[in-house]
Parts: C-alpha cells; sequence; structure tokens
C-alpha cells in the first residue's frame, strides 16, 4: 500500500481541528436561528413542499386507485423538469414501477419522447440485469446445497409476486441470503470458490463482491455490468427458540425449488427492513411502494393479520417499526391498511414518532440522495423507551473516521486502474464531508424546532 493511501485511510477527524470546527459551526448556527426566531411561534405543521417534492408525490399516488387529483400535475411537467424527475425514479427505485404503471393506464403519452425511451431502455437492461442475478443466485444456491448449508432467500426475488407484480420491475442490488450462523465458515469458503471476497461484516451482516466496476454511471445502472454483491444475514439460534429456518417454505423460481421465509416471518422482514431505512439518511421509496402492494395483497387474509399479530406482539420494536411504516405511507397515499394492522401497531406509536412522521415523514419519502440525518430526532426520542441507537448522537452527525473504500484494490491493478479509484474514492470522501456539514447545520435548527413545539 502507498503512503499516501495508508494517510488517507487512516485518517482520523477526532485527530484534527475538523470536528470542534464543525462542532462551533454547528452551535454557532442554531445560535443564529435561535436569534431570529426569538419571539416567533414555531409552528407544528410541516413545511410546505416544493415543486420538485410535489412531482415526486404524483408519481408516487399514480401507484393509487383511483387515481388522486395531485397526479395531474404530470401533466403539466416541462422536459427539463422530467429529466430532473427521472432521475429521482432512478435513485428511489420507482422508475420501471412508474413506466409499468403509465402503460397499465394508457397514460405513457404525458412522456416526452426521450423520457419514454430511456424507461423503455432502462426496462430491456433490468430483465437482462434481472436474469443475470437470478442465474447467479441459482448458481451460488446449488453449491449451498451441495454442502448441505440451511439457508433462505431473504428480501429480492422473495417479494414476488406479493410486492414486486413482475420481477424486472424491480432493480435489485444484491443477494441476500439467511443462513445458520454456524454455518458461516463453509458458506464463505463455498463464495470465494465462487470469485467472492468479503468486503465488510457488520453485526451479523457479512458482505462479499466480485467483479467490481470503478464509478458506474447512471447510464449503467440498469444494465448488467456493475459486477455481484452478496449479503449473508446470520440466524443465530437460542435454546429452546425456533429459527426463521425452521419455518422456511419452498417456491419455485424458474422451475427450480428455492427457499423462502413464511408469509408471516416475509411481510416482518419486509416491514422491518423499510423501517431501517427509514432509521437511516437515505430511504428508497421503492421499499415503502412494496410494502404498501404487500398490505394490499393480504388486506383480506384474516388468518394471516392474526398470526402476523401473534408474532409480531412477541417483539415491541416490530410493532414500533411496522407502525411508522404504516403511518408514513398513511400519510403520503391515504388510508390503505386494515384494521387488523394498525390496532397493534400505528395506534401504539408514541407521540413523537407520530409528531416525527407529520413534520420530517414526507421528507424521508421523497427525498434525495444523499438524504438527511432528520431520523436521528425520531431516534433520540425514542431512545428512553428502549430503542438504543446504534451509536451515539455526536458520532452520528460527525463521523470520526472516513467511509469505507467504495472499491479495494485488485491483486496485479494496473496504474490507471488504481488513479481512477484513487479520484473516485476522494469524490466520495468529499460528498460525504459536505453532506456532514450541511446536514449537520439543518439537524441541529431541526432539533431546536422540535423541543420548541415538543414544550409549546
Amino acid at each position: 500500500m502507498l503512503a499516501n493511501e495508508q494517510s488517507l485511510l487512516e485518517w482520523d477527524i477526532r485527530d484534527s481541528a475538523s470536528s470542534s470546527v464543525l462542532r462551533r459551526m454547528l452551535r454557532r448556527s442554531v445560535a443564529q436561528r435561535q436569534r431570529e426566531d426569538s419571539g416567533k411561534q414555531v409552528s407544528a405543521e410541516p413545511a410546505a413542499l416544493s415543486r420538485d417534492q410535489r412531482l415526486r408525490r404524483a408519481v408516487l399516488l399514480s401507484f393509487c386507485d383511483p387515481l388522486p387529483v395531485q397526479c395531474l400535475e404530470l401533466h403539466e411537467i416541462t422536459e427539463k423538469e422530467w429529466r430532473s424527475l427521472t432521475h429521482w425514479l432512478d435513485v428511489s427505485g420507482l422508475a420501471l414501477y412508474f413506466l409499468d404503471r403509465l402503460i397499465g393506464l394508457q397514460l405513457t403519452h404525458i412522456l416526452p419522447g426521450c423520457v419514454l425511451a430511456r424507461l423503455q431502455q432502462n426496462m430491456r437492461d433490468n430483465a437482462e440485469r434481472t436474469r443475470g442475478m437470478i442465474t447467479e443466485s441459482l448458481a451460488v444456491q446449488n453449491r449451498f446445497k451441495a454442502a448441505a448449508l440451511s439457508y433462505a432467500v431473504l428480501k429480492g426475488f422473495s417479494l414476488s409476486p406479493e410486492s414486486v407484480p413482475r420481477l424486472e420491475l424491480r432493480h435489485q442490488l444484491d443477494l441476500d441470503f439467511l443462513l445458520a450462523e454456524e454455518a458461516i465458515v463453509d458458506a464463505r469458503r463455498v463464495l470465494e470458490q465462487q470469485g467472492y471476497r468479503l468486503y465488510a461484516v457488520s453485526g451479523r451482516s457479512w458482505e462479499f463482491k466480485k467483479d467490481e466496476k470503478i464509478g458506474i454511471s447512471m447510464e449503467d445502472f440498469y444494465k448488467d455490468t456493475s459486477g455481484r454483491t452478496i449479503e449473508l444475514h446470520l440466524q443465530a439460534r437460542m435454546a429452546g427458540d425456533a429459527s426463521l429456518l425452521d419455518r422456511v417454505e419452498v417456491r419455485a423460481l424458474y422451475g427450480i425449488d428455492i427457499p423462502v421465509l413464511s408469509p408471516v416471518d416475509l411481510f416482518l422482514g419486509q416491514g422491518m427492513h423499510a423501517y431501517k431505512h427509514i432509521c437511516g439518511e437515505f430511504s428508497r421509496t421503492a421499499h415503502l411502494l412494496e410494502f404498501y402492494r404487500h398490505v394490499l395483497t393480504r388486506r383480506h387474509d384474516n388468518v394471516f393479520w392474526t398470526d402476523l399479530r401473534s408474532r409480531g406482539e412477541e417483539t415491541p420494536k416490530a410493532s414500533l417499526g411496522l407502525g411508522i411504516v404504516t403511518l408514513l405511507i398513511t400519510s403520503v397515499m391515504g388510508e390503505f391498511a386494515p384494521r387488523a394492522l394498525t390496532e397493534w401497531t400505528v395506534d401504539r406509536l408514541p407521540p413523537a414518532a407520530r409528531l416525527w412522521v407529520r413534520l420530517h415523514g414526507r421528507r424521508a419519502v421523497f427525498g434525495d440522495v444523499p438524504g438527511s440525518k432528520l431520523y436521528l430526532l425520531l431516534q433520540r426520542e425514542l431512545e428512553p423507551s428502549g430503542h438504543a441507537m446504534s451509536r451515539s448522537l455526536w458520532k452520528a452527525l460527525l463521523p470520526r473516521r472516513l467511509p469505507p473504500e467504495v472499491v479495494r484494490a485488485a491483486n496485479g491493478e494496473s496504474l490507471s486502474v488504481r488513479v481512477r479509484r484513487y479520484r473516485v474514492q476522494l469524490k466520495y470522501v468529499l460528498l460525504r464531508l459536505r453532506f456532514h456539514v450541511v446536514e449537520g447545520l439543518r439537524y441541529g435548527w431541526e432539533a431546536y424546532r422540535w423541543r420548541r413545539i415538543w414544550m409549546g
């Protein structure tokens, strides 16, 4: 490793003046806002949606039946606004769902020709990408079966058909498997034989990658050219408790039987995955749409909702997570969930969670990359009730270390590849630094506003 690379990777904000400088900036900004706001009454209502956010809302509402009146805004978009909107459609995961919806409604004529052509090409590219990921998934599973490993497919392919009408409509980023904890050594060996290498371990999640590409552009976003990523999620076996793997079911995929979670476990996992992303910097809106569709699919299945409540009430976090996700979707798309779900989730939400959804929920739904830090307000308020934050508030606001490498060095890489890799990493570091400064200042102001509302 080169000396400058070593120093870059080991750089620590704690060892410089940066942390204290950023803290002073944050406090100074909040103090100025307090002086400007002195004597004013702080509104407990959410800020009005911007033009971009209203257009994003119109896209999401287009999946409702019947179409709400807000969808009419899609008829009044300029070509420039369409280009901006299609970028959000890509990063939110809604692009292909939206095209499929417009085709079903016979409304593709509202799209400019260049936008329609791009979405159609993305659809073709993603169909090929999906076939490639399915082939890869089946190859890995065959190796798992040959090694007699206990596993199940998570998220992704297992969400069809309840949440995803057709697999090629979903832009899937990686392959996820649930694995018995004691099988991780054998599973790692299997993946390394398939050309993967371990990238990161976070709690019970192990991330593996192969054929990484440097600097994938949005033009290649849907193409089958961006390498492969697999995440293994380990299932610990507790004495006397049945694990998720004990309840798996078999589903046919392209003529091959694959193990997936039971219907109740799958729904719980999907809802808690959406909640996890809401409690993070950026949440793909597609996760909320998929949950919405899953609820509608099961809406009249009383046996399912009874079993779900029985399983979900065993864990207080499940009631909270499903409640916040359901309330957030309801606040944007209207009532959709049956009482059998809301009476033990939404109805039990603490006042702080309800206030956060009202004030900041729409920003989580219609936000853009890289997101915001306003989720910390929610986590801070829930902490006294036993829902501890994964890291301290100050570490979340001002991380002390650089972000992980976007692409790791490969054996025998050329100088040109190394330079490209450094350039991508440096750009990413600068973007993250800007994000932490801007969103840290925004958080400081909103935290002050939150206290005023809560005390008022």
